[in-house]
C-alpha cells in the first residue's frame, strides 16, 4: 500500500478495507455493544492493514478536556528537572493525560511563549517552574478554566497554588553545619539574585550567620551565572586574599560541579557543602556533603495539587513546602585547616 504523506486513513477507509458499514467501525472504535465477533475481527484487521488511529482530540474537547497538561521546567537536561518532570508525567500517566514538556532556559519572555503556546493547544492545566517575575499573562488562560500551579518557586502577581522546598532552612543548616566544625569565614555562592530560590538560600546563609554570632563580609557572596567560568571567578575570589574563606555552601547543583573543579587548584581546600544532591556524590573523595531537595516529591505534590483543581477543587491556593535534608559524607566536616 503507498503512503501520502499528510493524509491519515479514516473510518471510511477502514469501513471499505473491512467490507462493514460506518456505523459498524464506529462501534468497534468505540468499544460499543451490537457488533458480531466475525465483523469486528475484520475491522480490527482492517485497522492494523490501514494503521488507522482514533482521533482522540475532537471527542475530548467535546467533553471539555484534551486529558493533556503542560510542565515549563527551566532545563530538561538538569537531573533535578528530570526527576521532577518524571514525578509528575507519573501522576498525569494515572489521570489517564499525556505530558508536555518544555525548557524556558531562565528567559521570562520564553516562558510565557511556552505557556501561552500549551494553552492554545488546549492543554487542561500547566505546571510552571518560573523564569519571569510577573505572571498575569497567565489570567485570561485562568479565567478560562485552565488550571496553573507552580513548582520549586512560587508565581509572582498571580494567586496560585505551589509545591517548594524550605529553600531558607535548608541553607541556614547547611551553614550551621559547617560553624558546628568551626568555620566562621564562610561564603555562600549563589545563582542570580533576582531567582527567588538562590534569594531564600542567601536569606537562610544570612540567617546562620546572625544566629551564631558571626559577622558577614559581603566580599564573601557572590551571586553571578553558573556557568563554570563564572564559578571558578567567585571560588578564585572568596578563597584569594589575606583572610580567606574556610568553608563554602554552594547555591545549587551547578555552582557546586563548578567549585568541584576548582577545588585541586586550592591549598587547603576550604570545606564544601552544595545545595541539590549530584549522582555519584558519594563516590568523591570526601565525599560531597550536601543539602538535598526531593525533586520527585516537588512534582509529584504539583501534580497532585493540579489534578484536584482539574477534579473541581476551588478552595483558595495552596502552598506545599518541603523540608529539605543535610546528608553529611565528608566534604563539609573537615575543619578550618582543612583537615
Amino acid at each position: 500500500m503507498s503512503t501520502r504523506y499528510g493524509s491519515r486513513p479514516t473510518m471510511k477507509d477502514v469501513a471499505a478495507t473491512a467490507g462493514v458499514g460506518l456505523k459498524t467501525v464506529s462501534r468497534v472504535v468505540n468499544g460499543e455493544a451490537g457488533v458480531t465477533p466475525d465483523m469486528a475481527a475484520r475491522v480490527q484487521a482492517a485497522i492494523a492493514e490501514l494503521g488507522f488511529r482514533r482521533n482522540d482530540s475532537a471527542r475530548l474537547l467535546r467533553k471539555g478536556r484534551t486529558a493533556s497538561v503542560g510542565l515549563l521546567l527551566e532545563d530538561i537536561a538538569d537531573p533535578f528537572s528530570g526527576q521532577l518532570s518524571r514525578a509528575v508525567e507519573e501522576v498525569a500517566r494515572m489521570h489517564g493525560s499525556l505530558l508536555f514538556t518544555g525548557s524556558s532556559g531562565e528567559d521570562a519572555r520564553h516562558e510565557q511563549e511556552l505557556a501561552l503556546a500549551f494553552c492554545a493547544r488546549r492543554v487542561d492545566g500547566l505546571v510552571v517552574v518560573p523564569a519571569g517575575g510577573d505572571h498575569r499573562y497567565l489570567l485570561p488562560e485562568l479565567a478560562a478554566g485552565i488550571a496553573a500551579v507552580f513548582v520549586d518557586r512560587p508565581a509572582q502577581l498571580i494567586d496560585a497554588d505551589a509545591a517548594l522546598t524550605d529553600n531558607v532552612g535548608g541553607a541556614r543548616e547547611g551553614v550551621a553545619h559547617l560553624i558546628r566544625h568551626g568555620h566562621r569565614r564562610i561564603a555562600f555562592l549563589g545563582d542570580l539574585p533576582q531567582i527567588h530560590t538562590a534569594a531564600e538560600r542567601l536569606r537562610g546563609y544570612r540567617e546562620a550567620m546572625a544566629e551564631a554570632g558571626l559577622p558577614v563580609d559581603e566580599a564573601w557572596i557572590a551571586m553571578a551565572p553558573t556557568d563554570p567560568a563564572s564559578v571558578a571567578a567567585s571560588v578564585d575570589r572568596v578563597t584569594g586574599g589575606a583572610a580567606p574563606v574556610t568553608a563554602v555552601l554552594s547555591g545549587n547543583n551547578r555552582i557546586t560541579l563548578g567549585v568541584l573543579r576548582r577545588l585541586p587548584a586550592l591549598s587547603p581546600r576550604p570545606a564544601l557543602v552544595g545545595f541539590d544532591d549530584l549522582e555519584l556524590a558519594d563516590l568523591l573523595t570526601p565525599g560531597l556533603t550536601v543539602v538535598a531537595q526531593d525533586p520527585a516529591a516537588l512534582g509529584r505534590a504539583a501534580a497532585d495539587l493540579l489534578f484536584r483543581r482539574l477534579a473541581g477543587d476551588d478552595a483558595p491556593p495552596r502552598r506545599i513546602v518541603l523540608p529539605a535534608r543535610l546528608i553529611p559524607r565528608g566534604s563539609g566536616e573537615a575543619g578550618p585547616d582543612g583537615r
